[in-house]
């Protein structure tokens, strides 16, 4: 008798102001309480400037306005730290702009498939529970950092693996 086994994970439901993002858990690096960065008049309408977290400076982005939609900074604003994919030293953290408390859910291999309008920062859409939730390109969310000047070229790590189940 041949067992039918999948693979499971704990992921996150990221609350945006227009949408709802998935990620494995342990690319969330901490939650912490909102605060203003400090950036130029200069820079992208996403890059909210640098934040301040254990330390060490970090660049707070917003998802919605990498998008092309407008950044909103509700009553519920949290910061979301996730730990950088892309294997670059002086880009170790990302600070993402959410607008509540992440939810937990238990994910599966045979999640369900979403067919809606997707930007070029999103890999699918997937229903999670109740929520159409959109999956993030963090290594595109870099590669913004980057192209804007905003952080240091370095080394990248290989691409090919799938962003919730790798290979």
């Amino acid at each position: 008798m041949l067992e039918h086994r999948t693979s499971n994970l704990t992921g996150l439901l990221l609350p945006l102001a227009d949408r709802n993002l998935i990620l494995p858990n342990v690319a969330v690096a901490e939650l912490i309480d909102y605060q203003p960065g400090a950036f130029d008049l200069d820079s992208p309408a996403w890059y909210l400037g640098q934040v301040t977290w254990r330390e060490r400076q970090i660049p707070l982005l917003s998802f919605e306005a990498a998008c092309g939609n407008k950044t909103v900074i509700g009553d519920r604003a949290r910061i979301v730290v996730l730990n950088a994919l892309g294997g670059r030293p002086h880009l170790k953290f990302i600070a993402l702009l959410v607008q509540g408390i992440p939810r937990s859910y238990k994910l599966d291999s045979q999640l369900s498939y979403v067919d809606v309008p997707l930007c070029s920062l999103e890999h699918a859409a997937v229903q999670v529970a109740e929520h159409v939730a959109k999956v993030p390109d963090l290594l595109a969310l870099e590669e913004l950092l980057v192209g804007a000047g905003l952080v240091r070229e370095g080394s990248q790590a290989p691409s090919g693996a799938s962003p919730l189940f790798p290979s």
